[in-house]
């Protein structure tokens, strides 16, 4: 029975590891999509991937304007960035 309770608990902190940031903004005050994208995209980077995370954040994958690989995570009323992760 300990072995199973130290299994669970080493998947909760690992999942907790690789989850990102949570975003509480209400929708109606989200950025739209594509004027996002577009702000991005004027920054030089190519979005491969967008998604709103299991956060509620907005998620892109691609590369930078170094043409580095890129997983970021935005506020999706802002478009500040949260996280980012190599």
């Amino acid at each position: 029975m300990k072995t199973f309770a130290a299994a669970a608990a080493l998947t909760l902190i690992a999942s907790a590891a690789f989850a990102g940031p949570t975003c509480n903004v209400p929708e109606d005050k989200w950025m739209k999509e594509s004027d996002f994208k577009s702000r991005l995209e004027a920054q030089g980077y190519q979005i491969k991937t967008f998604k709103v995370s299991k956060g509620r954040c907005y998620e892109i994958y691609g590369f930078d304007k170094a043409n580095k690989k890129v997983e970021i995570y935005f506020d999706p009323a802002t478009a500040a960035v949260l996280e980012t992760k190599s």
